[in-house]
């Protein structure tokens, strides 16, 4: 499909909203607010080299992260709250978008990180492709807690060089309860198949930088909310064994987390230790171990 075409499609998903799937049904393109708490304009919360992702993705210059403000999904425990949840950030434009991208490169970024970018993806294309046109030539990464609509990634085939998705639950009522996401694991599940689809595993250069492929990120949490062993199954049977899978120890209660008496403390090594064997167990040697 044209770059244009493309483009068109992603802002006619806007009326009526169905960007992603919590399918709000808004006039965004009105300025109409589902979810996500965005209407017909995006904001930046912050952009910046960041040296804290996976190696692959930091390598050794920094990645080139772009914050969005706001996010499809409402996790009680999120990190980034400020962000995510109530909007911290500056309305930015097109242009401006594209100067950053630009500006990120010549500081010798490895990439350029979308990070929750689910909810402003037609600005995201938009900017992007003219970034391109403009001397952008490093790989660009799809930062996102993995909710995402097949409809818009289809529309991103060939667009977007790394998927780093989160597989967050495999429990359902748990994604529903704590994150206000219906059928998550089935949509993640899809998502993260037509996100192989179309790059495959993750290439990683000699360097240790990633040029292209799938990252996908799994947070354990405490008691076994997640159900990390049928995702890690997932992976494996489903996706591929050489998968490079970021198994993240680092959750601590943040945002509305004290309000769950079982998200109100951090992973112990005797929940987080067998996840970590289940995952060797299952030839998913090929990624970043978070040791406690």
């Amino acid at each position: 499909m044209e770059n244009n075409k493309i483009v068109k499609a992603l802002y006619d998903l806007l009326n009526p909203c169905r960007l992603c799937p919590q399918n709000c049904g808004v006039n965004r393109l009105k300025g109409e607010k589902g979810k996500c708490r965005t209407g017909n304009e995006f904001y930046i919360s912050s952009f910046n080299v960041h040296h804290g992702e996976e190696p692959p993705i930091s390598g050794y210059s920094g990645s080139g992260t772009i914050f969005f403000a706001n996010c499809n999904l409402s996790c009680v425990f999120c990190q980034n709250y400020p962000i995510s949840q109530f909007g911290h950030g500056k309305k930015s434009n097109i242009p401006e978008l594209v100067k950053i991208m630009l500006e990120l490169q010549n500081q010798g970024v490895h990439n350029i990180n979308f990070v929750t970018p689910t909810h402003v993806v037609p600005w995201i294309c938009e900017a992007l492709l003219e970034a391109k046109s403009k001397g952008l030539k490093i790989p660009v990464v799809y930062n996102c807690g993995g909710y995402e609509s097949i409809e818009t990634l289809k529309l991103l085939d060939g667009v977007i060089d790394i998927y780093m998705p989160d597989a967050k639950y495999s429990i359902d009522e748990k994604a529903f309860k704590y994150s206000n996401a219906k059928n998550y694991w089935g949509i993640n599940k899809i998502a993260i198949e037509e996100m192989f689809r179309q790059v495959g595993n993750l290439v990683i250069d000699k360097l240790g930088i990633a040029k292209k492929g799938l990252l996908i990120r799994h947070l354990v949490l405490p008691n076994d909310i997640t159900g990390s062993k049928k995702v890690l199954n997932f992976i494996s049977k489903n996706i591929s064994p050489k998968t490079y899978l970021s198994l993240m120890s680092q959750y601590h209660p943040a945002h509305n987390a004290i309000k769950f008496p079982e998200l109100n403390r951090s992973v112990s090594k005797e929940e987080y230790k067998p996840i970590v064997e289940y995952a060797h167990k299952l030839g998913l040697d090929n990624g970043w171990i978070q040791e406690l």
